[in-house]
C-alpha cells in the first residue's frame, strides 16, 4: 500500500493518545458517563456569574399566546372596540386585519406588587409576587416554524442545537439514571417538529429524550433480553467493540462516544423510568395542588406532566420543558379564529398545574434554584383577524421568569397603548437566552462549541442580559 501524504496522515486527538497509551487512561472516554464529573469543569470554564439555578422547567405555550388577552393590560382596546386600529401596522401572517378586538377576559390586580392579569390565569395570578413579568418580549419571525427553532435554538434555521442541550454540555448533569434534557410530551409537538429538541452539531448525547403521560413513558424502553445477566453480557460485548473502534479505527469518536452513552443511560433508565412515574406516594394534597383530580381532562394531563418536571428535578435532570395538551378543536394557542373557546380551554388545561408547580416548588424550598420559564414563540394582534381570532405578531408579547434568582413581583418593559408594538426595553429571543444562562452562574459568551471552523454559542453573536429581571 502507497504511503499516504503528510499532510494526508491521522493525526490522533488528545483523547485517542490517551486511550491507546495504557488501559488506565481508558476510563477517561467513560467520564460523560458520570455526570458530575463533567459538570464542575464545564462550570469552572464558562461561569463568571455567581450561580444561582441549578435545573430549568421551560412551559412552552406553543403557538403564540395572546399578550393583551393574558399578562398585558390594555384599556385602549375597550375604548375603540369594533373600530380600525389608529396606528401604521406591518403586513400580519394571513393578512386579515380586521377591526380593534378587545379581550373577552378581564383583568386584575395580583399579589403585593400589583400585577395586572387576566382572568385566563387565575392561579397563575396568586403567585404575581414570584414572576418577573416581561412584556417588551420581541421575536425575528412571524412564522411558526422558524420562530420556534429562534425560540428553542437560538437560529431560526433548522439544525441548531436546542436550549437543553446546550445547558446539558455546558453544565453536565446531576442525573446518573436519567438524562440530562427530558422533553415531556403533552400531545403536541410543534411546528419544526423533533428539531426543535435537536442536539444539532453538538454530540448526540445531548439531544433531548421525550417522555410521554402514559403507559409506556419510554417506547422500546423494556428489555427483550429473558435475564438482566444476559442484557448486562450483551451490553458489554457493545462496549468491548465500541472501544475497540475508539482505540483503533476512527479517528473521529464522538459519535461512537454518544452511542456507549446512550446505551449506558438507556440501562440505567429502565428503573429509574418506572420509579419517577409512580406517583402513589404523592399526596392527595399535591394531587389537588396540581390539577390531578380536575374534571376537565386536560387539566389532569398538563398537571400529571409539571408534577413529573418536579420529579425530575428532585432525581437531577437540568433541563425539562413541557409541550402542551393536545385539545381537540383548538390548534395549540394559535387562535386565527374562536379566541374564547381557544384561549379559554388552553389556560384552563395549564394554569392550575402551573401554580401548582410553582407553590410545590416553594414549599419544598426548591424554587430558589429551579428557574421557570413561561414562553411561546411570538404574540397575537391586537385587532380581530376576521371577526373573533387573532393573527401572529412578533413585534411585542409578553413572558415571564420564576425562581431561580429571578427577580419576583417585577414588570420589564412596555408596549404601545394597543400592546401591539414594544416600546420600552425591548428584548429579543438571544436576550432571554443570555438571560437564563447567567441565572445558571454561565457568560453566554463563553459557552461556545467549535464547529465548522467557528466557536459557535447559543446566542450567536448577540444577546444581553436582563439584569431587571435578576433578583
Amino acid at each position: 500500500m502507497p504511503e499516504l501524504p503528510q499532510n494526508q496522515l491521522w493525526r490522533p486527538s488528545r483523547r485517542q493518545i490517551l486511550l491507546r497509551a495504557a488501559h488506565g487512561f481508558g476510563a477517561l472516554a467513560f467520564a460523560a458517563m458520570q455526570p458530575g464529573l463533567l459538570s464542575a469543569a464545564s462550570n469552572g470554564r464558562f461561569s463568571t456569574r455567581k450561580k444561582v439555578a441549578k435545573h430549568v422547567i421551560f412551559l412552552y405555550m406553543d403557538g403564540g399566546i395572546s399578550q393583551v388577552d393574558s399578562f398585558d393590560y390594555k384599556p385602549r382596546l375597550e375604548k375603540e372596540a369594533g373600530n380600525p386600529i389608529k396606528m401604521e401596522i406591518p403586513k400580519t401572517q394571513f393578512d386579515d386585519v380586521g377591526a380593534v378586538l378587545p379581550s373577552p377576559w378581564k383583568f386584575q390586580h395580583y399579589g403585593e406588587c400589583g400585577m395586572h392579569i387576566s382572568d385566563l390565569f387565575p392561579h397563575i395570578g396568586s403567585c404575581a409576587d414570584d414572576l418577573a413579568l416581561i412584556r417588551s418580549m420581541t421575536s425575528a419571525f412571524p412564522e411558526h416554524t422558524n420562530a420556534n427553532y429562534f425560540l428553542h435554538t437560538g437560529s431560526g434555521l433548522q439544525g441548531r442545537p436546542s436550549m437543553g442541550a446546550w445547558w446539558t454540555y455546558g453544565m453536565g448533569s446531576d442525573s446518573e439514571d436519567l438524562p440530562g434534557f427530558v422533553v415531556l410530551n403533552g400531545g403536541l409537538v410543534p411546528p419544526g417538529g423533533l428539531d426543535n429538541f435537536s442536539n444539532g452539531f453538538l454530540p448526540a448525547s445531548y439531544q433531548a429524550s421525550l417522555f410521554s403521560n402514559g403507559a409506556e413513558p419510554v417506547p422500546n424502553l423494556k428489555p427483550k433480553e429473558k435475564t438482566p445477566e444476559q442484557q448486562r453480557r450483551k451490553l458489554d460485548l457493545l462496549e468491548a467493540l465500541d472501544q475497540g473502534l475508539l482505540g483503533q479505527i476512527l479517528p473521529e469518536d464522538d459519535a461512537v462516544r454518544s452511542a456507549m452513552q446512550n446505551y449506558e443511560t438507556a440501562y440505567r433508565m429502565q428503573s429509574a423510568v418506572p420509579e419517577l412515574m409512580d406517583i402513589a406516594g404523592e399526596s392527595e394534597a399535591v394531587r389537588k395542588l396540581y390539577g390531578l383530580e380536575a374534571e376537565f381532562e386536560h387539566t389532569r394531563t398538563y398537571g400529571a406532566l409539571c408534577l413529573m418536571a418536579r420529579r425530575l428535578v428532585q432525581r437531577g435532570v437540568r433541563f425539562i420543558e413541557i409541550t402542551c395538551p393536545h385539545i381537540p378543536g383548538n390548534d395549540r394557542w394559535d387562535q386565527h379564529s374562536n379566541l374564547r373557546k381557544g384561549h379559554g380551554e388552553n389556560a384552563k388545561a395549564v394554569d392550575q398545574p402551573i401554580a401548582g408547580l410553582l407553590k410545590d416548588l416553594k414549599g419544598l424550598g426548591l424554587l430558589d434554584e429551579v428557574l421557570v420559564v413561561f414562553a411561546g414563540e411570538f404574540g397575537r394582534t391586537p385587532m380581530a383577524q376576521g371577526t373573533n381570532g387573532r393573527d401572529h405578531n412578533p413585534h411585542g408579547y409578553s413572558i415571564w421568569l420564576a425562581g431561580g434568582g429571578a427577580k419576583g413581583g417585577t414588570i420589564i418593559g412596555s408596549t404601545d397603548e394597543y400592546g401591539y408594538y414594544a416600546i420600552e426595553d425591548p428584548w429579543e429571543i438571544h436576550d432571554l437566552h443570555a438571560t437564563m444562562l447567567a441565572l445558571m452562574g454561565v457568560d453566554h459568551t463563553r459557552l461556545t462549541y467549535r464547529f465548522d471552523s467557528r466557536d459557535m454559542r447559543l446566542t450567536d453573536v448577540k444577546g444581553h442580559v436582563i439584569e431587571a429581571a435578576i433578583a
